[in-house]
């Protein structure tokens, strides 16, 4: 075909639509490429990345699966049971009756009291006399007295009151007289806590779906590894922060990978909460020797050191500052990474130092949430603690140097401290493993996100419709070169 030449005194038509990319983002296809853009799965890596970052969690896995095998317990050592706190035999029972009587006949053989109610045995003394008891009636549902039956005193002013037909906790006491070797210490909240937690798991998989059932599969894996390995383990004298260490690091590695998938954003992540761990641990070690932190400061600390005195008490502190960090670090890290995958998805022009900087504004943010949290987490755990000393009109010195403080002070200040080095440690692994990676065709990735166009290395797409200028592999640059 033969065009005539344009007239010289008549403008031509712009031609910006015609060396444009091609406005293909209209059709359905393009918008569902623009939609898997944003929100679906990174873009795989490169193989060679995928090898560099093999080398370097393979061996890791190893290390852990190792870690396992040698230090596997098999069970947990059994001890003689001294009747004290938890550790006694208990059954399970139900209140099968409930009378009213006087509480001045059903202690009858106390010592009267005296009238004195300045202290608080006194009131106490005085209290257990006066106005209408409870006396229960409670059935063993459970063990080898199951059928047998015992009575129960609650007096009125008790925390813990009793109902016909509730279900409840009795210790069994064998040394004692018969009549004494049955007595109730807790409510069986069984059906409670099991509803709560199903209401718990069918959140997480009607909000989650398919990654929900993943998370809930890892949660399930994270407590096996806690009751078969880290606390038989610690119970058989092997050494708390090494035990601490390869089990917080199993459940990472299952955790990450089975709720966000084997992929090399997920392997960034890794690193870089083991990366913050080691740091915990090391500020951990350093801190609790130096404030000579014992670990040993209430009636449980103390009844396990009686019933395993060759435990590292100290040390068992310190594993409990790293496994309770590393759920908040898996959070974080995993952030961190899915933020910079994003903004390199977004961008692809961006470098390392620009992806590093968008990236740790981000983090800031996050920083001061997960700090917030983590210290009001702890503070509420010890409101009790701290409401004795606000009673006792202890000084803040006082109370932050007592020990059972100090040390929830420096569990506090080192999970902290950890979290808040693996903002930018993660960020600036995921800018860095990210830019590295140059997969083939990555130069045309701007015109696949402007035309919807198959990327082809080079950038031999087609940027125009045929018969407007858009030629295969010209770049659609047909008429630009007219003035």
């Amino acid at each position: 075909m033969t065009s005539s030449p344009p007239d010289p005194q008549q403008p031509p038509e712009p031609p910006r639509e015609e060396h444009l990319p091609h406005p293909r983002p209209q059709t359905p296809e393009a918008h569902s490429h623009g939609h898997s853009h944003s929100h679906g799965p990174a873009a795989p890596v490169s193989r060679h990345l995928r090898k560099v970052i093999a080398a370097v969690l393979i061996p890791f896995a190893a290390a852990v699966v190792v870690g396992l095998v040698v230090l596997w317990p098999g069970s947990t050592p059994g001890h003689e049971r001294t009747g004290v706190g938890f550790d006694r035999q208990t059954e399970q029972g139900t209140v099968t009756r409930l009378d009213k009587i006087d509480c001045k006949s059903a202690n009858a053989g106390r010592v009267p009291p005296t009238g004195d109610t300045s202290t608080p045995e006194g009131r106490e003394a005085v209290n257990s006399q006066q106005g209408e008891c409870g006396k229960a009636t409670i059935k063993v549902t459970t063990g080898s007295d199951k059928g047998r039956t015992f009575s129960e005193i609650v007096q009125p002013d008790a925390p813990r009151q009793l109902e016909k037909g509730q279900g409840v906790v009795v210790a069994y006491a064998p040394d004692a007289p018969r009549d004494l070797q049955y007595s109730v210490i807790d409510v069986d909240r069984t059906v409670p806590m099991a509803l709560l937690a199903g209401i718990f798991a069918v959140a997480v998989v009607l909000v989650g779906r398919m990654r929900g059932v993943m998370a809930l599969i890892a949660l399930a894996t994270s407590f096996a590894v806690l009751s078969f390995f880290i606390l038989p383990a610690i119970l058989a004298g092997s050494n708390p922060l090494i035990v601490a260490v390869v089990g917080a690091s199993a459940i990472m590695l299952m955790a990450l990978y089975l709720c966000h998938g084997l992929s090399a954003r997920t392997s960034v992540a890794v690193l870089g909460t083991l990366i913050s761990l080691l740091l915990i641990g090391l500020l951990g070690s350093l801190f609790i020797g130096w404030a000579h932190l014992s670990g040993n400061t209430d009636d449980n600390t103390g009844l396990i050191h009686g019933l395993y005195p060759n435990i590292d008490m100290s040390g068992l502190l310190l594993a409990g500052i790293i496994i309770g960090s590393l759920g908040v670090l898996d959070d974080v890290t995993v952030t961190q990474t899915s933020a910079v995958w994003e903004l390199r998805q977004a961008n692809p022009d961006m470098g390392p130092r620009a992806l590093y900087r968008a990236g740790i504004r981000i983090g800031r943010d996050h920083i001061a949430s997960v700090v917030n949290t983590l210290v009001l987490a702890y503070a509420g755990a010890a409101l009790p603690l701290l409401l004795l000393f606000s009673i006792a009109q202890s000084s803040v010195g006082t109370v932050a140097n007592s020990e059972l403080v100090a040390q929830e002070i420096v569990r506090t200040l080192v999970g902290s401290i950890g979290l808040v080095a693996s903002v930018p440690v993660t960020t600036a692994l995921a800018a860095l493993v990210v830019s590295a990676d140059r997969p083939s065709g990555s130069a045309a990735a701007p015109a696949v996100a402007s035309d919807g166009s198959p990327v082809r290395a080079g950038g031999t797409g087609r940027s125009g419709p045929p018969g407007r200028g858009g030629l295969p592999g010209r770049g659609g640059t047909g008429r630009r070169r007219k003035k």
